[in-house]
């Protein structure tokens, strides 16, 4: 992240001020709900002058008339109270809630450009509470802190100039107990729990890694011995949430307390101001009350100021935490569709007659943050039909090489594709030509039908069937009661040969011209395996798409056109050409 900082931004870097901007709303949205806010606390202030006053009067016992105007403020100023307080309610959430949706997806299209392979060193429980408990507690923006702060501001100035206006001595002590108020609440708070709320929103990340990271494993620890440890690890982050958050608390009760005496020297002193006023006529007994208590009010409505400075620490620990999880600038490693439409209009892929799908010459790769090449030297030119394995040990960069292909990676020397330079199209683009199928494939916790229809969402329930028959799986799916049979999350109710059928399938319907699958038997048995790369090949043949099989096994020659192996840093070997192999 970017170290500079702006010198309005109060310490706050430049990549969080620009979260939190985007986390308040604009002000057509915001200025409606906070000028009801002000209205409602005002309208609290007025309602316990103007009843204060109407008593005091009253004992007077003056004609009914005098009493009248009175009467009417108490009605009007109860009623607007209660009728501003919820359209303060309904407008201001209603404009972060909005507002909240837009920041989502402006976190969401910084981060897209970066996945997968720039969020691999990214631990996803903590990336998750960033992009979902974190961007959540960004509402508190305007509705925690600038909506108290600038409501209770105001109607503290308000109070201040009119309780001035009807006794300066008055005034004068309430103004000095507000700004007392203020610091002391401030300062006790930030003494006491500053330092934790900053912390609350990393340990809420710590403690979501640590439950993710047990839930996902349970089997394996439970297997080696290990759950007590990560329990204990577990019990560990949430006691220190909880002591984090009890300090919190702590803050927010010596701020009432702060608050609660202020509020009783406001009234004493407005007393001892106004008494003497009171004796040489220079001041009613209905203005003596109406100075003496409107300190009450005005201190429930600024009682707001002290917890909205404590929620804006939390806010900007959430808004510093939102703003790390994507760099400022995209990695030199990754491939960028932003960057691309910035320099100029992306190409279109118009296959052209007498070029090969891909050709690859000289191509290197690397990981971001590495300071070496995880792929380098490889040239290989692919055609419509070919069905090519790769083979290379484990760390040579056959996984690299797919990554690079679909351009989740850039990369260095040549990749064209249908005769056009890679890089001089979208990443988006050229994945319309080339699919993956990865050595994982991640299944939604959803049905087969929509785990298929994820990848062509026109296609019919016979589409469908059609596509599981050619992956082998039409006889599964009906023993498991058809296309609304579940998978489970990540694919837990099927097995991984299963699995990668389904993935293979989801290929097939999208109809990519060239098809990657990596290593689809590494968690296979061999049997199956032989079974699953046939299907593969077969399927694919069909319907003359070129396709290239990532497999560090053996592969029968009879299914494939030409064998390769990938040696790090020496590039690709060519192994054997089988010449027009028929698939069987």
């Amino acid at each position: 992240m970017s170290d500079r900082r702006s010198p309005v931004t109060l310490g706050v870097s430049t990549a969080t001020w620009a979260v939190l901007r985007l986390a308040q709303p604009p002000a057509r949205r915001s200025l409606p709900g906070l000028a009801a806010g002000v209205g409602s606390a005002a309208s609290a202030v007025a309602l316990l002058a103007c009843s204060a006053w109407l008593i005091t009067r009253a004992a007077e016992m003056p004609p009914i008339l005098f009493l009248g105007l009175a009467v009417v403020g108490v009605r009007a100023f109860a009623l607007s109270r209660a009728a501003l307080r919820y359209l303060e309610r309904l407008l201001s959430h209603d404009a972060a809630f909005r507002q909240l949706g837009d920041l989502r997806l402006g976190i969401f299209a910084r981060l897209l450009p970066l996945a997968p392979a720039g969020l691999a060193g990214t631990r996803r429980g903590d990336l998750l509470t960033r992009l979902v408990r974190d961007v959540d507690d960004l509402q508190d923006l305007p509705l925690r802190v600038v909506q108290p702060l600038a409501t209770s501001g105001l109607v503290a100035v308000l109070s201040v100039v009119g309780v001035w206006w009807v006794l300066p001595s008055a005034g004068l002590t309430l103004m000095v107990c507000l700004i007392v108020a203020g610091i002391v609440g401030t300062l006790a708070t930030a003494a006491l729990s500053a330092r934790s709320e900053r912390d609350l929103a990393p340990l809420r990340g710590a403690l979501a890694d640590e439950v993710l990271e047990v839930v996902e494993n349970l089997d394996v620890l439970t297997a080696f011995g290990a759950l007590e440890t990560r329990l204990t690890a577990l019990a560990a982050v949430e006691n220190r949430l909880r002591t984090a958050s009890l300090r919190s608390s702590t803050g927010a009760g010596v701020q009432a307390a702060v608050i609660s005496l202020c509020a009783g020297a406001a009234t004493v002193l407005a007393l001892i101001a106004a008494i003497p006023a009171l004796g040489s006529g220079g001041v009613s007994g209905p203005a003596l009350a109406v100075v003496v208590l409107i300190p009450m009010a005005v201190f429930e409505v600024f009682a707001m100021i002290p917890p909205a400075i404590s929620a804006w620490r939390q806010v900007r620990s959430s808004a510093e935490r939102v703003a790390t999880a994507v760099p400022e600038t995209i990695p030199a490693e990754i491939p960028s569709d932003v960057a691309l439409r910035e320099a100029s209009e992306p190409t279109a892929v118009v296959p052209q007659t007498g070029n090969p799908l891909i050709e690859l010459t000289a191509l290197g790769a690397s990981w971001p943050g590495t300071d070496h090449p995880a792929l380098a030297g490889v040239t290989l030119r692919l055609n419509a039909g070919d069905r090519v394995h790769l083979a290379g040990a484990s760390g040579a960069g056959k996984t690299t090489l797919a990554q690079t292909l679909v351009r989740f990676l850039d990369y260095t020397g040549s990749y064209r594709v249908n005769g056009v330079e890679a890089r001089d199209l979208a990443p988006s683009e050229v994945r319309r030509i080339v699919g993956l199928c990865e050595q994982r494939p991640w299944l939604f916790d959803d049905t087969v039908r929509q785990n298929l229809l994820f990848a062509r969402d026109t296609a019919t329930d016979d589409d469908l069937l059609d596509v599981l028959a050619r992956v082998g799986l039409a006889d599964w799916v009906r023993r498991r009661g058809g296309l609304d049979a579940r998978v489970g999350e990540r694919g837990a109710l099927v097995s991984g040969g299963q699995a990668q059928r389904i993935a293979l399938a989801r290929a097939l319907l999208a109809d990519f011209p060239v098809l990657i699958v990596d290593e689809p038997t590494a968690n296979v048995d061999t049997g199956l395996g032989d079974a699953l790369i046939r299907d593969i090949l077969s399927a694919s043949a069909n319907a003359g798409r070129a396709v290239l099989l990532i497999s560090h096994t053996p592969v029968p020659v009879g299914l494939i056109t030409s064998t390769y192996t990938l040696t790090a840093g020496s590039g690709l070997k060519l192994d054997s050409t089988p010449g027009e192999a028929l698939v069987p």
